[in-house]
């Protein structure tokens, strides 16, 4: 007969669950590693993605393997409340700040690509300080009723751990999920309405300057050739008449407007830059939301609707999907970014002939 040790011990969710630790921590470390020593790396945007690293990170070690502990022993927890309060606590702000940086990013984005002169690519400036620091206090504030003892309600059950008040639950779900997931696709909605107003100026522009082209070549040809000019004209006369300049030798060239204006010219390339980064935000909002939202949907219906039965088993798949989003974030935002992917190149080479 089995013993009682070996009765209820989940070891596939062991495994996984180490695995899972090894890779978020690997991928997240690489990519502060990354942007702390890169100085082509060192961008504002990419300021927000170590934040968002930061986060993941601090869940790998300090809630992944208290909850595959509790996953190894089939979900009953044989650890003090108190642990569990802090695993609750720790969980919930390290989760909504992951959440918090991801719209924080959007935020960012928006900003680049709608109004790019104002946009600081190279420095943190006041405004993108704040809103890092309030993706941290935000996520604070949201956990921190769990700090206070919201957990400790009458009749608990010390065999398990999770959120015991189901007001908190409804309170944390929509300050988590279902406030920050609108404002993403909308910012999102918003940048790709900005990309293709973008895109159509850039292409009325381009036919404009075509056509001020072809007016100069008309213009040119019904010049008279170079043979049939009459000679050069004394130096003094030619003196007197470049005080006034002749009117209609200017003609061919009043449809040609050049302007020297260096931000113009700057909007359109980062402009281009953005655009190019913007091709990777289809992938970033179907991964945060095929990730995140079973959990959160289940969460809140099992707090707030008493005859719904939800299985154990699929509240643990959902949460272990919630939580496999930090492991694709390093993916999403690093991978399809030519210059971290050069980086990663250089240094997987550098350990490998070491």
């Amino acid at each position: 007969m089995r013993s009682n040790l070996e009765e209820g011990h989940n070891l596939p969710a062991l495994v996984f669950g180490i695995l899972l630790i090894v890779v978020i921590i690997c991928g997240n470390l690489l990519v502060c590693l990354s942007v702390l020593t890169e100085k082509a790396l060192k961008t504002t945007t990419n300021y927000f993605i170590v934040s968002l690293a930061v986060a993941d990170l601090m869940l790998a070690v300090l809630v992944l393997p208290l909850f595959v502990y509790s996953e190894f022993q089939d979900g009953v927890w044989t650890l003090s409340t108190t642990i569990c309060d802090g695993l609750m606590t720790m969980d919930v702000m390290l989760c909504t700040a992951s959440i918090f940086n991801l719209c924080a990013i959007s935020i960012d984005r928006f900003i680049a690509v709608l109004i790019p002169l104002n946009y600081n690519r190279k420095h943190v400036d006041l405004r993108q300080a704040v809103l890092l620091s309030a993706t941290w206090i935000l996520a604070l504030a949201v956990a921190s009723p769990v700090m206070f003892g919201i957990n400790n309600v009458p009749g608990r059950d010390p065999s398990e751990c999770k959120l015991e008040n189901d007001d908190y639950v409804l309170y944390s779900s929509v300050c988590s999920f279902f406030i920050p997931c609108p404002i993403m696709l909308m910012l999102y909605c918003g940048m790709f309405r900005g990309l293709r107003r973008w895109e159509e100026a850039r292409k009325a522009k381009l036919r404009n300057s075509i056509m001020a082209c072809r007016k100069l070549q008309e213009a040119a040809a019904s010049l008279p050739p170079l043979a049939s000019l009459p000679p050069p004209l004394p130096p003094i006369i030619e003196r007197e008449l470049t005080d006034t300049p002749d009117e209609p030798s200017t003609i061919p060239f009043a449809d040609i407007k050049f302007n020297p204006d260096p931000h113009r010219r700057k909007r359109a390339k980062i402009n281009s830059r953005e655009r190019k980064a913007m091709q990777v935000l289809p992938v970033v909002v179907g991964a945060f939301l095929f990730c995140w939202t079973p959990f959160f949907v289940l969460h809140t219906m099992r707090a707030r609707c008493q005859r719904c039965h939800v299985p154990p088993a699929l509240m643990s798949v959902v949460t272990w999907l919630g939580y496999v989003n930090s492991a694709l974030n390093p993916v999403i935002y690093t991978v399809f970014n030519t210059e971290f992917r050069n980086f990663f190149k250089k240094f997987l080479h550098r350990c490998c002939s070491a």
